[in-house]
């Protein structure tokens, strides 16, 4: 049986074709695909497609697999859940339609939209010299979403950089073109994946210039990079250029602040902290009925009410609402509830300022800045509580309290954002879960091949050159 289907959008028009491997597009795609990309119409057409592509996995299984597999989610472990087997921690590589194959699958057919992009491009370069500027700017957006596809799939199916000393432990496929059927694709180490990402990323804010690329942050721009490139040197514990690239974010877009902030979430907003999202205009992904308020499947757990709770003014309290019936806390990050039904928006924030600051602060820590990091968690505390930074005070005063400080924050700032999880293995704790979990795992110990999931089998079968995780 083939294994995946490989898609091009191009506007309305979606090409459909047969594949073995999720790396592969069959003789028929390839000499249609060559059509699409004659002229700047269909160039332009794909690149839409890529960026819904990328929303595909997003609002499916992405987002929700590091918090169900997390210690802040609670599930209800009745009825038809499809995270249940990330949240018991029994993920197998036959699930071919849960996470396991969810992920791999749509994030690997996103990757070969953005490759065709990438591929095609310096023909109509050639081609169309009068539009150099707009492919440029293409071929910058479409390097920092290739950037961000493998940044998904390694965290998602590859231990942290840090868990061997040269982050030469092995990784996921570094996809630059669409492979020919006759291909085997190897994994490479994670440090490869990380070369890639960077460079990628790199070049792209090179192309961009002295642009900022569009204003909109529902498309890539240079705030963007700026914003993914702080994350990956967060991950790569490059604390030089993590402080570097986090102040150009934050130097890119202010803070939000009072009903801004939660507007950002609440509402449709054109100009907020965002530095991307993804248009989630008119789509329904699995995000929105998995944190439904009238029947969640995931909600707050006690271990974040708890966090969350130690101060009663905090604006984050406001993104959530009590379901008496269920006596649960559910998530409005995503719902928007006050929209009309044909207005509605579930976008999907990637990346946002408020989380450079917390990037800034980790890195800046652990360079033995610390009062430095200590400034930029009193920010966010200030605005989250509503205050002045002068009436802000901080004890920690040590690194190891000030890290702690920082985990916690990073923890109720970004819950439901699909964090979670990361956040425990790139800083090697241990995953453990307050007592009342409806989970059959309360805890996972540090290290543990379980942090990541397998290779779907599918795959496995038909590609000798791949290797399944340790253990499964």
């Amino acid at each position: 049986m083939k294994y995946i289907k490989t898609i091009i959008t191009v506007f309305s028009f979606i090409l459909v074709t047969n594949c073995d491997s999720f790396l592969e597009v069959d003789q028929i795609g390839k000499s249609s695909i060559p059509v699409f990309f004659s002229d700047m119409d269909g160039i332009r057409g794909a690149l839409p497609g890529a960026y819904s592509s990328v929303y595909k996995y997003y609002g499916e299984e992405l987002v929700l697999y590091p918090d169900v597999a997390g210690d802040m989610l609670q599930l209800v472990s009745v009825g038809d859940n499809p995270m249940l087997s990330q949240y018991n921690y029994n993920s197998n590589p036959q699930d071919e339609l849960t996470a396991v194959g969810g992920i791999w699958t749509d994030a690997n057919e996103a990757l070969v939209n953005v490759n065709n992009i990438l591929e095609y491009q310096p023909e109509l370069l050639d081609a169309f010299p009068e539009s150099a500027d707009e492919l440029r700017i293409i071929k910058a957006e479409a390097l920092f979403l290739r950037a961000l596809i493998h940044f998904d799939l390694v965290r998602v199916y590859a231990q942290p950089y840090n868990f061997t000393a040269d982050a030469s432990h092995i990784g996921v496929p570094v996809i630059l073109k669409t492979p020919s059927s006759d291909d085997n694709v190897a994994r490479n180490t994670v440090k490869e994946v990380y070369t890639q990402i960077i460079k990628d990323l790199k070049e792209s804010e090179t192309l961009y210039g002295d642009e900022t690329g569009s204003e909109s942050s529902y498309y890539a721009s240079k705030r963007a990079v700026y914003g993914l490139l702080a994350r990956a040197f967060l991950y790569t514990e490059n604390w030089t250029e993590a402080v570097s690239y986090s102040t150009l974010a934050i130097n890119s877009t202010p803070l939000a602040e009072g009903q801004d902030y939660l507007d950002m979430f609440l509402e449709v907003e054109d100009d907020d902290e965002s530095l991307f999202k993804l248009n989630g205009k008119l789509k329904s992904p699995e995000l929105i009925s998995f944190y439904n308020l009238q029947s969640p499947l995931g909600y707050a757990s006690e271990k974040l009410m708890n966090l969350l709770d130690e101060n009663p003014d905090d604006l984050r309290l406001q993104l959530l609402e009590f379901n008496s019936g269920a006596n649960t806390y559910g998530s409005l990050k995503y719902l928007k509830e006050s929209l009309p039904i044909a207005e509605k928006y579930y976008n999907i924030i990637v990346l946002r300022t408020s989380e450079m600051y917390l990037i800034r602060a980790e890195a800046n820590n652990n360079l033995d800045a610390l009062t430095e990091a200590i400034d930029d968690v009193k920010t966010l505390l200030a605005r989250n509580y509503q205050k002045d930074v002068s009436e802000i005070t901080i004890t920690e005063n040590t690194k190891e309290a000030i890290a702690a400080l920082i985990d916690v924050e990073r923890t109720k700032e970004l819950c439901f954002e699909g964090h979670r999880l990361y956040d425990l293995t790139r800083t090697k704790q241990d995953m453990v879960r307050d007592a009342s979990t409806s989970s059959n795992i309360k805890e996972v110990l540090y290290p543990n091949s379980m942090f990541i999931l397998p290779i779907p089998q599918k795959e496995m079968d038909v590609n000798t050159g791949m290797i399944q995780n340790e253990d499964y």
